[in-house]
């Protein structure tokens, strides 16, 4: 694999000037764990803050959402059966994100909201806000995921699951710059071992340990967006042939033009980051074809088969979205940075089309 152009950062970083409205110089570039202070201030109803958490789990797929976005606060759980094809969990808008707050160093804080409908907690037991980012990533951290709330038929659900991060497992840390004034950091982390369980009633659905392998993926943004968006997204986990366990992290549109991606693959806890655009073949009216993602230059080809469409819509004034996010499994083969190729089959996974006004 060809090393990317990108400039890789190895110390701490703002995202932002001194007064929080523009993109600071020394930040664009990527890293192999998060070094940038997301200290944004200003620009009210152009940021944007989320952290957002999947599970992989089999037949199983978990989202979890607690976003501020300005003018709304979002907090959702969401799980599908991939065999059944049923669904199900709870979405909450709070006007004003009223309550909600997401730190400037992601996981530092814990993020709760609580509502007659639901009750989230995202929380970490790593050092708090004041800690370097550095010692943070020598260290192994658990995540823990709870939510509590009614589903639609009635039944009392919860959701309990650990997520655990090794010392040193890299993850890809990133700033997209569109200019100064329009930019978002993000970390995407993937291959993260998961346990728990969701109730759903008297339904008790284990995850991870004796339920077969179970992943866990985090995607945190903090910016300032333009209003309309169109964006790729596709994830996901498995063991190779070489026995290695490879992390897929793979998007696109959003990034085109500004000299970065988010593209990577990780072997064994180890980022390999890719540089360039990639190929994205699939159909947004039939989304439950295949999908297939190349590196003309190379470095992975990979085709999801999804099993489960999670086509959601929204419209709630000036924030308006539509999702296709299929989840399945990946086959094909990436290559590491030096050179060897390590092939997957039946990975799971996600791939998604984002289409946004917010």
């Amino acid at each position: 694999m060809e090393p990317t152009h990108e400039p890789e950062l190895t110390a701490p970083v703002d995202l932002c000037t001194p007064d929080g409205t523009r993109l600071n110089p020394a930040a664009r570039g990527w890293s192999r764990i998060p070094l940038h202070r997301a200290n944004l201030r200003g620009r009210w109803g152009r940021t944007k803050r989320w952290d957002y958490w999947a599970i992989l789990a089999g037949d199983l797929a978990i989202g979890l959402v607690y976003a501020d976005v300005d003018y709304l606060g979002l907090a959702s759980v969401w799980w599908g059966d991939l065999a059944t094809g049923r669904t199900g969990g709870v979405d909450r808008a709070v006007p004003g994100a009223i309550g909600f707050h997401l730190p400037d160093h992601p996981g530092t804080v814990p993020l709760r909201h609580r509502d007659r409908r639901l009750e989230l907690e995202l929380f970490d037991d790593g050092p708090g806000p004041g800690a370097d980012p550095r010692a943070r990533a020598n260290r192994a951290v658990t995540t823990r995921l709870r939510g509590r709330w009614t589903e639609r038929d009635g039944r009392a659900a919860e959701l309990d699951v650990q997520v655990h991060r090794a010392a040193g497992q890299e993850s890809l840390n990133v700033v997209i710059p569109w200019d100064d004034r329009r930019f978002n950091f993000t970390t995407k982390a993937q291959a993260l071992p998961a346990e728990g369980v969701l109730r759903l009633g008297s339904e008790e659905r284990r995850i991870g340990g004796d339920a077969g392998p179970a992943w866990g993926v985090l995607d945190v943004g903090r910016g300032r967006w333009p209003y309309s968006t169109r964006w790729n997204w596709g994830g996901g986990a498995g063991v190779a042939d070489t026995g290695a366990v490879v992390g897929i992290q793979v998007g696109g549109k959003w990034t085109e033009g500004t000299g970065f991606t988010e593209n990577g693959v990780l072997v064994d806890g180890r980022l390999h980051k890719v540089g360039r655009e990639l190929e994205w073949s699939y159909s947004w009216d039939r989304p439950m074809d295949p999908w297939t993602v190349r590196d003309p230059g190379g470095a992975l080809e990979l085709t999801l088969t999804p099993r489960l469409d999670k086509h959601g819509r929204t419209d709630a004034g000036v924030l308006r979205t539509e999702v296709h996010q299929v989840f399945g499994t990946w086959s094909g083969w990436v290559l590491d940075e030096d050179g060897g190729r390590h092939v997957l089959d039946g990975a799971q996974g996600f791939a998604e089309e984002s289409r946004s006004r917010w």
